[in-house]
């Protein structure tokens, strides 16, 4: 049985990112003044609307309704000014619409197990098939718990997908609740962290299947995708998988971290529908915190004209 091992991630300490240009403190005021002049400030002297919501007029009519060129406008402003507190350097894109017709997902070529096809095992993947400047952001383990960073990705829109080892989240799931709350998935990441092809089968079975369980009693489902620790797998991996629900396992195309980045393919560059992954790490692993993270990992793919969409959409 052939056995499919990735390289061990990487642990690095270093300088810090730049900060960010002008650029986007000089915008943020033109986004705001923008969005009043479109309607979605205070209402006009003399016009007898209200600014509390459900207020009527003078007159007795509802309040003046915003447009959706306003409402866009608003939501414009508030990014910006959400990007310049957590100090991008511009304003993250939006992510297109899932696509109504999902993209068929294929293990990446070389990444197949024996019996793969026939037995229609969870495909290994690092991109998804798009034509849209996207990519998808993925957080493994649950070691760092910092409130800082699901404010910044909750201010900013970001999605992410967390994929959960339980012996390093069991000590607050309530942080991880919170995630799933503002939209993001919980996917399996095993109980342990153990490297799977050192064990059988049926370790391998209980490692994935048992995080399915807790994921089910903390999080309210079991997730159908799975990553398999440090991205080394085998046969028995994908098949003790699919046995416990999985349908998928992504691993991984690039990995940001504080002061750089690693790349998989030999041209060091973003690709559409590119896999990122990153920890939750913070201080006692790196040099910086997740906020200093996520700032490198925006910036960067901002800078390249990617969004960041959400995995599970195209799946």
């Amino acid at each position: 049985m052939r056995e499919v091992v990735q390289n061990d991630k990487k642990r690095a300490r270093g300088r810090r990112s730049s900060p960010p240009g002008v650029a986007l403190r000089c915008g943020v005021a033109a986004l705001v003044s923008a969005a009043f002049v479109s309607g979605c400030g205070s209402p006009a002297p003399g016009s007898g609307a209200h600014s509390g919501p459900g207020h009527n007029s003078g007159r007795g009519g509802p309040a003046q309704a915003l447009s959706p060129e306003a409402r866009r406008a608003a939501e414009q402003a508030r990014l910006a000014a959400a990007a310049q507190r957590w100090r991008l350097a511009r304003v993250p894109l939006t992510p297109p619409a899932p696509p109504a017709v999902k993209p068929k997902i294929t293990p990446r070529d070389g990444f197949e197990v024996d019996g793969q096809e026939e037995e229609n095992l969870p495909p290994v993947f690092t991109t998804v098939p798009t034509g849209q400047k996207v990519v998808f952001l993925t957080i493994d383990d649950g070691a760092e718990k910092d409130p800082a960073f699901l404010r910044m990705m909750s201010d900013l829109k970001i999605p992410y997908s967390a994929f959960l080892s339980n012996y390093l989240v069991k000590d607050d799931y309530g942080y991880f609740r919170r995630m799933q709350s503002e939209g993001h998935t919980l996917n399996n990441h095993t109980l342990t962290h153990p490297y799977l092809p050192g064990l059988s089968y049926e370790q391998q079975r209980d490692e994935i299947c048992g995080m399915q369980d807790i994921m089910k009693k903390q999080f309210g489902k079991a997730p159908t995708v799975f990553r398999p620790p440090y991205g080394n797998y085998n046969g028995d991996t994908l098949r003790a998988a699919k046995s416990c629900g999985i349908k998928y396992a992504p691993i991984w195309d690039e990995e940001v971290f504080v002061d750089h980045w690693e790349y998989r393919d030999w041209d060091r560059s973003l690709h559409p529908g590119d896999i990122v992954l990153t920890h939750f790490r913070g201080r006692d692993d790196w040099d910086g915190t997740m906020v200093d993270d996520m700032r490198r990992f925006l910036d960067k793919v901002t800078r390249e004209g990617y969004a960041v969409a959400r995995l599970e959409d195209y799946l």
